[in-house]
């Protein structure tokens, strides 16, 4: 009977001590080694989905320029895309159902007259929320995403 009980327990055994430390190692190199690149592609994604929005906003900004004639002012914003503002004639909006935040979430920057043609300025200030910057924190900016 007791050499059935030891086969058992040789058969039973756990995890030793050893195991899991080498487990626990691999788990750690590979999150040291994948990691970073992983962050680096959300971070490409956040440019992305600024690009993106600062094109929709040319986009709902043109549809209001065509009703109404000129773009909002600097002190009007974006938000003149969903609400109308006072004083303005042949508004048909809303032109966006909601004016998002940047991937970063803080609001864009926005300009008209802008400083860099006849069409307003749109700005996202990138990781850092600082104006200029590169890598993550560079600007994205409405003349160059196009």
């Amino acid at each position: 009977m007791r050499e059935g009980m030891q086969r058992r327990k040789r058969t039973q055994s756990g995890v030793t001590l050893i195991e899991m430390l080498v487990v626990v190692t691999i788990i750690a190199l590979f999150v040291a080694v994948v990691g970073p690149k992983m962050l680096k592609r959300a971070d490409g994604a956040r440019v992305t989905a600024a690009r993106q929005q600062i094109n929709a906003f040319s986009t709902a900004l043109g549809a209001y320029k065509l009703d109404t004639g000129i773009y909002p002012t600097t002190e009007q914003g974006l938000g003149a895309l969903k609400a109308r503002p006072e004083n303005v004639n042949n508004w048909q909006g809303p032109y966006m159902q909601d004016v998002p935040t940047d991937p970063w979430q803080r609001p864009y920057v926005y300009k008209f007259p802008g400083e860099h043609g006849d069409e307003p300025d749109i700005v996202c200030l990138g990781a850092d929320g600082q104006p200029g910057g590169s890598d993550i924190n560079e600007d994205v900016v409405s003349w160059k995403s196009k």
